[in-house]
């Protein structure tokens, strides 16, 4: 309890910690933890008792369907992990080595990794305050100061590089203004590639996040909404490219009775039937969750609005899953004083990721100010989020 110093924060950071405490009744209080409600047990012994365990089984086909009618999309494909759908995405989208792909610097890793596995360098524009994903505006700034428009392809003037794709991330699954993103990346000849691994079960504007582009791509790790274990999918409405992803994903074998044969250099990218049943199960329950979900940020919003802090409410247009939900504080020192009496004190919270634009390999990258986002991530604090029963 000594570790909060100031004297006006200890009994702010003391109030804090017992009323989640209080709403979540419980001495330990994780993050974000996979809440196993329905037919997950039925599910998995089915595969145990077919044998059916890995990538082949009828699970594996369910989800995709399951997926694709839920987002909307006409075609889904499942894959082991968000970060393997989004290399297929941009990969099958016809990203190459030397290309560069536009993103932003508040987002997780594996948003900049994924474009660094074809060889391409990602430039990191700066999001917006409210929505904390990719600004318009500083999408539009960047192109019109260092981008120039060739036989319909946009091109980095200073080191005439191929600018092929833009990749914003639906933040903590606030959806970021896509329609206005996805208006400037046509007007440039960019490809719009979604990572909404935060984002299933919200949208904007009544259309479901990763279906304003060429393809979105969603991450069922066990800190999501709704978990495989491990496991991703790729959404699209572009039915060459759903193909293409399929079949890449499946180490580029050729369909054959026996034989094996393989036409070029795949990835063993797929979803096991053993997680597509426990995904199965999962979405049956989602709608419950988000319900649960949007309660408990109606809880905290009336909370910390007692207490004179700013949550992180869904912006406008935007109907949010609340996958982390999060308040933001007045300087990284408060911040911080939260972080550490929190989690001394068994309530787990983290802050936002560091900057991508600031990791030891991607700081060399291009970049604009990133002024939003470095503001953001002194003062994020993330709450524990987990669907309440």
């Amino acid at each position: 309890m000594e570790k909060c110093s100031n004297k006006y924060s200890k009994p702010r950071c003391e109030e804090i910690v017992r009323f989640i405490k209080n709403e979540y009744n419980r001495k330990k209080i994780p993050l974000h933890e996979p809440r196993l409600l329905g037919r997950e047990m039925e599910y998995l012994w089915r595969c145990i008792d077919t044998g059916y365990v890995s990538s082949v089984g009828e699970f594996v086909v369910d989800v995709e369907k399951d997926i694709a009618s839920y987002t909307g999309a006409k075609y889904a494909v499942a894959m082991c992990s968000g970060t393997a759908a989004l290399h297929m995405a941009l990969m099958c989208a016809g990203v190459k080595a030397d290309d560069e792909v536009i993103t932003q610097p508040l987002s997780f890793v594996a948003t900049a990794n994924a474009i660094s596995y074809l060889g391409a360098s990602p430039i990191f524009v700066d999001v917006d305050m409210e929505t904390m994903g990719m600004s318009p505006k500083s999408l539009s700034d960047f192109l019109d100061l260092h981008c120039v428009k060739r036989y319909g392809k946009c091109y980095n003037k200073h080191t005439n590089k191929h600018i092929s794709a833009c990749v914003p991330m639906h933040t903590f699954g606030m959806v970021c203004q896509i329609d206005e993103i996805a208006q400037i990346c046509q007007s440039w000849g960019i490809m719009l590639i979604e990572d909404a691994a935060e984002g299933i079960g919200s949208k904007y504007k009544d259309i479901h996040c990763g279906r304003f582009g060429l393809a979105g791509v969603f991450s069922f790790n066990g800190n999501k909404v709704i978990t495989s274990g491990g496991g991703g999918m790729l959404i699209t409405d572009d039915e060459a490219l759903a193909k293409r992803a399929k079949h890449l994903s499946t180490t580029a074998k050729i369909p054959h009775l026996y034989e094996y044969d393989h036409d070029e250099i795949g990835y063993n990218y797929r979803m096991p039937n053993l997680n597509a049943a426990l995904l199965k199960a999962q979405i049956e329950n989602l709608d419950l969750c988000l319900m649960s979900k949007r309660r408990q940020a109606e809880r905290y919003a009336k909370f910390f609005e007692t207490m004179g802090i700013k949550f992180i409410n869904e912006p406008i247009e935007c109907n949010s899953n609340y996958w982390l939900m999060g308040i933001i504080l007045e300087d990284r020192n408060k911040r911080d004083e939260l972080l550490e009496f929190a989690n001394d004190n068994d309530v787990m919270m983290r802050p936002a990721w560091k900057l991508l634009s600031q990791l030891k390999m991607y700081k060399n990258c291009m970049k604009d100010s990133n002024q939003n986002a470095k503001y953001l991530v002194d003062r994020i604090v993330c709450l524990p989020s987990g669907v309440l029963s």
